[in-house]
């Protein structure tokens, strides 16, 4: 009894924490990547004086890989681990030689702030047989009693830009099959299928381009799914999970008929990206063509496709990357014609008044026209300010003195 006196003696003497929390400094930021900060503060507040030996703060980030021994196997549990991320940091710490610290009742604040690697993490991730996560932890060590923490999850993308020429090239696929076996085959259904590039975003709809002949004696119906594909390696062993996450299907293709997409689409959903640089843990996706054939199998052929999180920087549509080239390669036009037209120059402002002066009259008399004549009242141009330019003759027409140098240059008209 003696003894778990003291004990409570003890446990009073260390004051009570009232709570002990965990902010980040922007709680509307959904996920960090690469080379980010990491900024909040740990929140405590105690009701009575709080003896401490440290106050630390954890950031961990690790990938897992685990899946128990099958019903009746006495093989071992399957595990893998990978860490990311470990940092430690020390917030509030007794002074050496001293066992504790003591913080007055009331709230106390204590700001940390840690950058994230700058190699690539991988994105943070959920499956069935393992996990990418990241979380922070707040731990406070008091002295004779266990310690307390809190935690918080971190998530993390690793970006994948969908603008890199490996994303960009085009993914392009031809299949055959002969329905029926042996002596009763029916005919064979070809499938064509093309997606303009590999790297999509989420909520981006993908144009998918086919062509389906169905020389068969069966009626197929064309469709089309983006399976996500899960795959987790543990202790030498491996485990795949493989899901539809979005579909779409097409018409019927009687006997003897052929049928044609031309960029039908399919929405991708909110799903994670497309995790490629985890040893442990891979998710991969792929477009899935396929002709559902009664009594057969079906004929599918698979598009690789990556959903990375920068998107898509080039036209959204045909009709938008038509309209874009246009207007660039015509922009020099506006930019080259003046805003009102400029009137040619007068004909007395390139002619000298000495070579006018010879020309008289400057006003030819109008000939009489009489009423024989014939010929629209337009054709008749009553007025001329001046004369048309005269001609251009290297020989003088009007020499003024046979002594004279002759003129090299003069007008005809």
């Amino acid at each position: 009894m003696g003894g778990e006196a003291r004990s409570a003696e003890a446990v009073s003497s260390e004051g009570r924490v009232k709570s002990l929390g965990l902010v980040f400094e922007d709680e509307r930021k959904g996920c960090y990547s690469s080379g980010e900060t990491v900024a909040g503060h740990v929140l405590l507040e105690a009701a009575e004086p709080v003896a401490l030996r440290a106050l630390r703060l954890e950031a961990h980030g690790r990938a897992t890989a685990a899946w128990g021994p099958s019903a009746g196997s006495a093989a071992p549990a399957s595990v893998s681990e990978v860490e990311y991320l470990n940092v430690r940091l020390n917030l509030r710490e007794a002074p050496a030689g001293e066992g504790a610290l003591s913080l007055p009742p009331g709230k106390h604040e204590f700001p940390f702030s840690f950058q994230l690697p700058s190699d690539l993490l991988v994105t943070s991730f959920t499956g069935k047989y393992g996990r990418i996560q990241y979380c922070v932890r707040a731990v406070l060590e008091r002295p004779r009693l266990p310690a307390q923490s809190v935690q918080r999850e971190l998530q993390v993308v690793g970006h994948i830009d969908v603008n890199t020429p490996a994303l960009l090239t085009p993914v392009l696929k031809t299949q055959e099959k002969m329905v029926g076996c042996w002596l009763f085959t029916s005919g064979p259904v070809s499938l064509s299928a093309k997606i303009e590039r590999k790297g999509y975003c989420n909520g981006e709809a993908i144009p998918i381009y086919a062509e389906i002949e169905n020389c068969s004696s069966r009626l197929v119906v064309p469709k089309a799914a983006i399976f996500q594909t899960q795959t987790y390696l543990a202790s030498g062993k491996t485990k795949t999970v493989r899901q539809a996450v979005a579909h779409v299907r097409g018409n019927h293709i009687a006997s003897g008929s052929t049928d044609t997409w031309n960029g039908k689409m399919l929405k991708i959903p909110p799903v994670a990206p497309s995790i490629l640089d985890c040893c442990i843990l891979r998710v991969d996706y792929s477009l899935a063509v396929y002709i559902h054939i009664p009594g057969a199998k079906k004929l599918m052929l698979e598009l690789p496709l990556v959903i990375g999180t920068i998107p898509y920087h080039g036209f959204v549509s045909r009709n938008c990357s038509m309209t874009s080239q246009f207007s660039v390669d015509m922009s020099w036009w506006a930019l080259a014609l003046p805003e009102q037209p400029e009137a040619p120059p007068e004909y007395a402002d390139v002619v000298s008044e000495e070579a006018l002066s010879r020309h008289d009259p400057p006003h030819p008399a109008l000939p009489s026209w009489g009423p024989e004549a014939h010929c629209p009242a337009f054709a008749c141009i009553p007025d001329f300010r001046f004369q048309p330019p005269p001609l251009y003759s290297e020989v003088d027409p009007h020499p003024s003195n046979t002594d004279e140098t002759p003129q090299p240059v003069s007008f005809i008209l």
